[in-house]
């Protein structure tokens, strides 16, 4: 299984939970080009929230949070600006959270973590 795959079973696992948890999915792999892009944006209540999510197998070299750099914070950061700025949001709170998905061997889902306010 490569990269992309594993991106698209964590990412589906993380929708399915944050819909669990009463959020409101509004965009998936919301990309602005030669920027990048943002896994999952939602909404949770009154709150706008821009969701990176990091899907793993294990911890060996780190937390899947752990792998969120601060160069792709930067980056979600200013793609969050610009998806406020061309749907006119200008007076709601925003969030940026990390979802951890572990997978065991045969990609089946182990667990899922949303952190909150991760950055």
């Amino acid at each position: 299984m490569n990269n992309r795959e594993l991106g698209r079973i964590g990412e589906d696992a993380a929708v399915r939970h944050i819909i669990s948890r009463g959020m409101k999915p509004l965009a998936r792999n919301y990309r602005v080009s030669r920027m990048g892009e943002i896994d999952i944006i939602a909404q949770d209540g009154d709150t706008l929230c821009f969701i990176e999510v990091k899907a793993r197998r294990g911890d060996r070299y780190g937390t899947p949070a752990e792998a969120v750099s601060p160069i792709k914070r930067n980056t979600i950061i200013k793609v969050a600006q610009v998806y406020a700025g061309r749907n006119e949001i200008h007076d709601m709170p925003l969030r940026f959270d990390v979802i951890e998905v572990y997978l065991e061997a045969d990609s089946s889902i182990k667990s899922v973590k949303h952190i909150k306010n991760a950055f």
